[in-house]
């Protein structure tokens, strides 16, 4: 395993690229804008190593670009409704960015902000950042750390641990759009998807959360078993139709705190990579890059499209803060936030 790095210049300062490749080749190229994945390299079928997740050409277009491609999100990713919650009984009003609603932690948010980095001996990277007590609305100074670690059988492990001074709300998870075919192939509707989720949670016209955990069989939210992405996603089903496709968060099965369990397979036929999800988070929110279009010019110098990557965003149900028979999202002095989430090639 090596690690290399480049910097390069940005409006936001200098961001350094670092390359952490393994014996076979394959390789992940990691960001300190945003504590973020940049690419992906790993074999299909023949061996051949391709990129499989969606990036840029130039390393500033990662700043404050719509799809938050491969970046942290926070301090609470996913939506909040209106901008607002309650802690303690006090109230907090945060930026509106995504129509009446505080989306990824605000317009500055982590994604757009150039963390400190360390290497950890040969296969990985630790990011920190710290936000200030009442950044983008939020209490608390916190520190924020996110471990990223490549193995020789094409497993990169993301562990994420926070700490704060005063209670806050947290929630964080990785953008990074997906295409095992590669990242310059095209649609992702033809991939096949399995989730280990019974539940969904239905939306209001502005996807906040309505409160319920809906059943997905019988709906085109059903993934138990594979099924092509794309099969059902312009079925005259309302959930559907709010977001042009699939933007919703699923209740992994058998949530239990602290326990990793599998949430996700993804696999791609015309190349036979296959990608399987695991995390100790409660939800994933399946995005299917509903709105890639007119997005900054591609890492390999195409434009991308709608539906060109699927997002796999491991995470607290959205709009947690608001609803107290969600999962917690609170974060007190003296307790550590600490979550995984395990992307497998194969």
């Amino acid at each position: 395993m090596t690690i290399t790095s480049r910097q390069f210049k940005s409006p936001k300062g200098e961001i350094t690229h670092f390359t952490l490749t393994n014996s076979s080749g394959a390789s992940v190229t990691l960001s300190t804008l945003g504590a973020g994945i940049v690419s992906i390299y790993v074999p299909d079928n023949n061996g051949a190593l391709e990129n499989v997740v969606l990036g840029y050409k130039d390393a500033a277009s990662w700043i404050a670009d719509g799809p938050c491609a491969g970046k942290i999100p926070g301090r609470f990713a996913n939506r909040i409704a209106k901008g607002h919650f309650s802690l303690d009984g006090k109230d907090y009003t945060l930026a509106i960015n995504n129509g009446p609603n505080a989306l990824h932690g605000g317009p500055d948010g982590f994604m757009n902000r150039i963390w400190d980095a360390k290497t950890v001996g040969q296969d990985s990277v630790i990011f920190i950042y710290v936000a200030e007590d009442g950044e983008e609305g939020y209490p608390g100074n916190l520190t924020v750390t996110a471990k990223y670690t490549w193995s020789e059988d094409n497993k990169l492990t993301l562990v994420l641990n926070a700490e704060t001074d005063t209670p806050t709300v947290i929630n964080l998870t990785n953008h990074v759009y997906f295409n095992l075919d590669g990242e310059s192939s095209g649609t992702v509707l033809d991939h096949n998807l399995r989730l280990n989720a019974d539940k969904y949670l239905p939306t209001d016209e502005t996807q906040i959360p309505t409160g319920e955990l809906a059943p997905v069989e019988g709906t085109p939210m059903d993934f138990r078993e594979f099924k092509p992405i794309g099969r059902d996603i312009h079925a005259d089903f309302k959930p559907l139709k709010i977001g042009k496709g699939y933007d919703h968060c699923w209740a992994v099965n058998d949530y239990e705190k602290g326990t990793l369990r599998e949430a996700a397979v993804l696999k791609a036929a015309r190349s036979g990579r296959e990608l399987t999800v695991l995390t100790t988070q409660p939800g994933m929110q399946i995005y299917t890059g509903n709105w890639l279009e007119g997005c900054p010019e591609s890492i390999s110098g195409h434009n991308y499209h709608d539906y060109d990557g699927v997002a796999i965003e491991c995470q607290n149900y959205p709009d947690a803060p608001n609803h107290t028979d969600f999962p917690s999202s609170v974060l007190r002095p003296g307790e550590e936030y600490n979550e995984t989430i395990i992307f497998i090639f194969k």
